[in-house]
């Protein structure tokens, strides 16, 4: 009996040694094990450490907890390229600790999905940014990272895999359909991610964030279509030309203002940073434009511009 027994305490220990030789990344899911334990300490607290400095705080002597609380829910999702070579020189960058930056995901090129995070801790991925009133981006979103390096297109199974992932995402969290962000939404300044490839409209279409109505197509008078009668007759009124005809002024009709509001202010309402007004602009065409990705806005964008700051109203 005794022999079976180690026996078996072998075949477990030979057992737990091949599946760590199996895992390259056996060494780094155990300090991801450890530090999940310490922030767990921290949040098991009797009462909560208090803020500040608890001698200058008027502290009721004795604490009471609330019956009542869960944990926090992300609310926003923020879409990321890599810009690496490879989802594995990827998942070794979200693995050295010395590089300070991760993502709850990685999907790669064949559309293999890397949960490396759990939802609710607080992933490094969105740095300096900001959407609407939000500065800390990183603690109220997840971060998803698409194998890609900046210039390619997205392939269509990683695409369906983020589609997948965002439906699960959406119905576990209750993410608002405009909180479908990219990562140069946040930091116009600094990042271009996801690339002018990236499929935002076919996203919308599925509800994973806004996008604009069709634009109908305006004629607009060329200059030389108009005579300088246009110009400087009042409407309706008619006058005498060598005393001989009469010509009466056609009415030009009165278009419409492109932008109802300045673009300072659209893009305000919509969530974008407006300190750096070009930077926005472009990152504003590289989500929704995707054509000419610059800080001039054409007739063009400012009737999408109108269209959309509408939405996010």
């Amino acid at each position: 009996m005794k022999k079976i027994h180690t026996l078996i305490t072998i075949i477990a220990a030979t057992c737990l040694i091949l599946s760590c030789a199996s895992n390259p990344y056996a060494p780094t899911n155990k300090v991801y094990k450890k530090q999940t334990k310490v922030l767990s300490k921290e949040l098991k607290h009797i009462p909560p450490p208090h803020p500040g400095t608890a001698s200058t705080l008027n502290y009721a002597e004795n604490w009471v907890g609330t019956t009542n609380f869960n944990l926090r829910r992300p609310n926003i999702v923020v879409i990321h390229h890599t810009a690496q070579d490879s989802v594995g020189q990827t998942l070794k960058t979200f693995t050295l600790e010395r590089t300070q930056v991760s993502a709850h995901y990685v999907i790669g090129k064949n559309g293999e999905i890397y949960h490396m995070l759990n939802d609710l801790y607080r992933a490094w991925h969105g740095g300096n940014s900001q959407w609407g009133s939000n500065t800390d981006l990183n603690s109220s979103s997840i971060g998803i990272e698409l194998d890609n390096n900046g210039f390619d297109e997205f392939s269509p199974l990683q695409i369906q895999s983020l589609m997948n992932l965002l439906k699960d995402l959406k119905e576990k969290y209750k993410i608002p359909a405009a909180n479908f962000i990219g990562h140069s939404d946040i930091a116009p300044t600094r990042k271009n991610d996801p690339n002018r490839t990236f499929p935002w409209k076919a996203l919308a279409k599925e509800g994973y964030g806004l996008w604009y109505d069709e634009i109908p197509v305006v004629d607009v008078p060329f200059l030389e279509d108009i005579t300088l009668l246009d110009i400087i007759i009042p409407q309706e009124i008619n006058i005498a030309i060598n005393d001989s005809s009469v010509v009466t002024k056609t009415e030009i009709p009165e278009l419409a203002p492109l932008l109802d509001v300045s673009p300072r202010v659209a893009l305000k309402i919509i969530g974008y940073n407006v300190s750096d007004l070009p930077a926005a602009i472009k990152a504003f065409k590289l989500h929704f434009i995707q054509t000419e990705v610059d800080s001039t806005l054409t007739d063009y964008d400012l009737r999408v511009l109108n269209n959309l700051y509408k939405k996010y109203l």
